[in-house]
């Protein structure tokens, strides 16, 4: 894990390590991930007021857990559907985040976004934490997916990365509130997860701290 020899600068705020977790080290994590997954299973969230379904299946670990329902987005400490307290977040995300983002804080939030073949997720601010001056950072597992980040304003230019699994994508500073979004997964390019599909690991300090 951390190879980052191959790391690439995207635009300012934004890095790419491509592939920093080998692939015996995603069999790995993707085991870790499928056990809490037994404690705090996937579910669907619906988009505030409208109610429409997320074309994702989420879940959370950590002390906080970033939700969507009727009433809008906020974090809980309770599943919304077991009512009990998210499971750890596993230490190998932990020191990835010690190690690729110099935030003298731990996360609090690890958001499990689970990608059907036809799954997207629109441009869209993580802004619903008041630790902006952390950054937040992305872990690919499975099925190659074509990201796209901009701005910090949802009309302005954007660029396109195919993520890979293993790949790490960390995004803060002046990058911090920059849409983002995926347009698409390529279903089949990849053979990590049985049946297919993508997860998305993406992990957030969410409460305020003082940098040193």
């Amino acid at each position: 894990m951390l190879e980052t020899r191959s790391k690439l600068d995207v635009m300012p705020g934004v890095v790419l390590w491509p592939e920093a977790f080998m692939r015996s080290e995603q069999e790995a994590l993707v085991r870790e991930i499928f056990a809490r997954v037994e404690e705090a299973p996937f579910y669907r969230p619906v988009m505030p007021k409208s109610g429409k379904p997320f074309s994702v299946e989420e879940t959370n670990f950590g002390t906080l857990g970033w939700m969507s329902d009727i009433a809008g987005y906020r974090y809980e400490k309770l599943h919304p559907q077991t009512r009990a307290p998210w499971p750890s977040i596993p230490d190998v995300l932990l020191e990835l985040w010690n190690a690729m983002t110099g935030c003298p804080a731990l996360p609090e939030c690890c958001l499990v976004n689970r990608y059907g073949a036809t799954a997207r997720m629109g441009l869209h601010q993580d802004r619903d934490e008041t630790a902006l001056n952390a950054p937040v950072l992305s872990v690919s597992l499975g099925d190659d997916a074509l990201f796209r980040i901009g701005g910090t304003t949802r009309r302005g230019p954007t660029e396109s990365l195919k993520l890979r699994s293993g790949d790490v994508l960390v995004f803060g500073g002046p990058a911090r509130l920059a849409f983002h979004g995926i347009d698409r997964v390529v279903a089949g390019t990849s053979s990590l997860l049985a049946g297919g599909g993508r997860l998305n690991l993406t992990l957030r300090r969410v409460t305020p701290f003082a940098r040193k």
